[in-house]
């Protein structure tokens, strides 16, 4: 569906309809007198005409209704003035197939294609001529685990018991037992949790109700199924607005070897990756780029940077922090020194306004051309002379609206985004094929993990840490998640070890001050930094080998990987003491945290510590408050098996429109204009010809058509409006492909192309219970049940508001 023409406000006096001369074909107008009282009054003065149509452009009736509707979605949508070209779409739908059968395969680098056998491969819980499997292996359940059988629900894992030789697998229901052999459990059985995760589902499943859970089922399918579509509406906005590929740089080759190290093989598969998403593709890239603090990320972004700026195009770098946008500008402004031509900068919070304005005004005339900074760059000031790439360094670190900003540059520019430990819902996305991956986990071959120590708070553990990596010449990160304890933790410090140098940073002080702190961290002069967790982001100290976080209780396990990875940098053995306060007062997600981040002590773990902490934080945080309720209703990998299964038939959900002409509108109504409406149009029969090529076009060529009919001539009469109604039934059938309705009685059927599934996602989401209630669907037809037959009339009414309902809560990715 094209985006509508803006609207416009009222005119301060009347302005003729734009009508294009044509011969109209032949068209007769019923002419009837209206009697004395409902006659129409004379043309008013301008200033009168004004305040009619401001008025009437705000009346509640049927038309007016749903074109705001419908421009209130188109709004929401940001839908693109060009449609998609059903060519492109199909060859997009398959490219999104293609990426969901890989899935979590393809992020951890396994084999796409296994050389198990069926058997084998069912016994691991895959599925025979499936490269995905959801389903789990019994052998790997604990007691009390929940799991969900499909055809029977949700049950409690019991054990594993042998009978005349056979192993069976015992599961709780409801109502009973249940006794199934290992081979049929692996077939059938899925995990209703994330791993690690302890929700309990509502109630467990009946044996002898199979009806209950089919709908629980049922509800759930329908969720995946809506879940989607919407994805894919949100994808194909993305090509809606396709780029030219950009040119390969002739120097790109120099480039390359000009990276003073020897890259992983994950690094070379990312710049392979990023390279073919900007050199070969014709939609704008959304690539995620995943790996460990100082595992090469920024070398691939520099990498997508210098194709995008070498074809004439600036870059935006955006970091959460001062710091990390202060250390991308410093590595960037070294390795783009060979090029003179590429000017590089940074713009930030703490710049004075003259600063601000000279950077504004020269990114404005395309006099720089890597802008490095923090959210500062999405303020509305800010305009770009020709934008092309948005490179975001750990986007969870950002606040809700500039999540939303960041959001909106992705439907029109090229984006690359660098994570540790990816949001759930980024890595939800990754997995499911919507949005290209690249994993990086294999470390560069001078780091050394860092080793991991858990325990209680003891000053004396803290200060044998600090005192064996200062006798090793090192430096030490003490980091506290509160601003108020830093004077008690520099106190202890400062009366324990008088003669080290101290320095303290942290948010609250002055971004000069803490630039200053980190300089002297830097150079050396200070042995040990107390600081908040803002050296998170950015703050990389070869010589800095020992971490000690107090409270660690209080931090989410993805900011104490980052946290931990900011030390071991060199060659050198790193060390990371998380320490919590009593572990009589820690919560269960505490320990989970802090148990999984101590498990998790090798390089490149970065992905599979976001696992765990989607699994500890629960499928909320994964798909929201509305469609956790859908998943909790099925448990975790049905709903995936589900999910990746309507991925693998999406196509199925596209609706073909008919021709306007070809809709047969089986309803005798023939609406007589009055003689005083007509005599007050300038033309009426070129008028009414309008009105029908405008609904011939598209429904947004009749909004604009009825919208202006009415600035010029104020709120139509009944007729008129019968007229326009009939004319926009016509349409939306049209566009919801449906070729011809007719009543018989209390039933009205409506042919259509449509597919049940399109149907069902239709329905599902009406507004009118009404509606939704007197709908069934069979063979190519939907029939409506009425309680009554109603005339021609209240007919044509009952079908504007059905149409309109369908047409304002059909998805776009099913018409394109």
């Amino acid at each position: 569906m094209a985006a509508p023409p803006p609207h416009t406000p009222p005119a301060a006096a009347p302005q003729p309809l734009l009508l294009h001369h044509h011969h109209p074909p032949a068209l007769v107008l019923r002419v009837r007198l209206r009697p004395r009282s409902l006659r129409l009054a004379r043309a008013p003065a301008p200033a009168a005409t004004a305040t009619a149509a401001a008025a009437a452009s705000v009346a509640p009736d049927d038309i007016s209704q749903l074109n705001y509707r419908l421009r209130a979605i188109a709004r929401r949508r940001e839908a693109s003035s060009s449609p998609v070209d059903p060519a492109q779409a199909e060859a997009y739908l398959r490219m999104i197939r293609d990426q969901q059968r890989l899935g979590l395969r393809q992020l951890r680098r396994e084999e796409a294609e296994s050389d198990d056998g069926d058997e084998e491969r069912a016994r691991k819980g895959v599925a025979a001529g499936s490269s995905l499997g959801h389903r789990v292996d019994p052998r790997e359940l604990e007691p009390g685990e929940y799991v969900v059988h499909k055809k029977v629900g949700v049950g409690k894992f019991a054990c594993i018991s042998a009978e005349d030789g056979v192993d069976y697998v015992f599961i709780q229901y409801a109502d009973g037992m249940a006794k199934l052999a290992v081979d049929q459990a692996a077939r059938m059985l899925y995990r209703y949790n994330l791993p690690h995760e302890k929700t309990r589902p509502r109630n467990l499943s009946k044996l002898n109700d199979p009806s209950t859970w089919e709908k629980r089922r049922l509800k759930g399918k329908l969720a995946v199924q809506k879940m989607v579509v919407n994805l894919m509406e949100l994808y194909l906005q993305r090509m809606r607005l396709g780029r030219p590929p950009y040119p390969k740089p002739a120097s790109m080759d120099d480039f390359a070897t000009e990276f003073p190290y020897e890259p992983t093989p994950d690094q070379c598969q990312a710049f392979i990756d990023v390279e073919k998403d900007l050199t070969e593709r014709e939609t704008p890239m959304d690539r995620l780029i995943c790996g460990d603090v100082g595992f090469g990320k920024t070398e691939v972004a520099m990498r997508a940077i210098f194709i995008v700026v070498s074809a004439g195009f600036q870059a935006m770098v955006l970091a959460p922090t001062i710091i990390l946008a202060k250390q991308h500008y410093d590595v960037m402004t070294e390795r783009f020194a060979n090029y003179p031509e590429i000017k590089v900068a940074i713009f930030s919070g703490a710049q004075s306004k003259e600063e601000k304005d000279e950077l504004i005004t020269k990114i404005k005339n395309g006099d720089l051309h890597i802008i490095v900074g923090t959210h500062a760059l999405l303020t509305e000031r800010m305009v770009y002379s020709n934008l092309g790439l948005l490179v975001v360094d750990e986007e969870q670190k950002f606040g809700v609206q500039q999540k939303e900003k960041i959001a909106s540059y992705k439907s029109s520019i090229d984006v690359l985004t660098l994570s540790a430990t990816p949001i759930p819902r980024t890595l939800y996305v990754a997995l499911t094929g919507f949005r290209d991956a690249s994993l990086m986990s294999t470390p560069p071959p001078e780091r050394v993990a860092v080793k991991t120590y858990v325990s209680a708070f003891s000053k004396e553990r803290a200060l044998s840490a600090i005192k064996f990596e200062l006798q090793r010449g090192g430096q030490v990160f003490y980091v506290v998640p509160r601003i108020k304890a830093i004077d008690d933790v520099l106190q202890f410090l400062k009366d324990s070890l008088p003669d080290v140098p101290i320095a303290v940073a942290h948010g609250k002080k002055m971004s000069k001050n803490i630039q200053l702190a980190m300089e002297d961290f830097a150079s050396g002069e200070v042995k040990i930094l107390v600081c908040t967790h803002i050296i998170e982001s950015g703050i990389d100290i070869a010589n800095a080998n020992t971490m000690i976080v107090q409270f660690a209780e209080l931090y989410g396990l993805a900011q104490l990987y980052q946290l931990r990875g900011r030390v071991g940098r060199s060659g050198r053995e790193g060390f990371a003491y998380l320490f919590y306060t009593d572990k009589s007062l820690l919560s269960r997600v505490a320990t989970d945290r802090l148990g999984a981040i101590e498990e998790h002590s090798e390089l490149g773990q970065g992905f599979h510590v976001a696992e765990k902490d989607m699994g500890i934080r629960g499928f909320g945080s994964l798909f929201g408050d509305q469609q956790s309720g859908d998943v909790a209703n099925v448990g975790i990998d049905l709903f995936f098996d589900m999910l990746f299964d309507s991925l693998s038939k999406v196509d199925q959900f596209c609706l073909v429109p008919v021709p306007y002409k070809d809709v047969q509108l089986d309803i005798n109504i023939s609406p007589r204009l009055p003689s005083e409406y007509i005599s007050y149009l300038e033309n009426p029969v070129e008028l009414l010809n309008e009105a029908a090529k405008a609904a011939e076009k598209d429904l947004w060529t009749l909004i604009q058509f009825t919208e202006d009919l009415r600035r010029r001539y104020g709120k139509e009469p009944r007729d008129m409006e019968l007229l326009l109604k009939k004319l926009y039934v016509r349409r939306m059938a049209a566009d919801l492909g449906i070729s011809r309705i007719y009543p018989s009685g209390k039933m009205i059927f409506m042919k259509t192309n449509m597919n049940k599934k399109v149907f069902r996602l239709m329905t599902e989401a009406m507004t009118s219970e009404t509606h939704r209630n007197s709908l069934s669907f069979a063979g190519k037809e939907i029939k409506a049940e009425l309680l009554v037959s109603l005339p021609d009339t209240l007919l044509l009414n009952w079908l504007f508001h059905y149409l309109s309902d369908c047409y304002t809560v059909i998805p776009a990715l099913v018409k394109y």
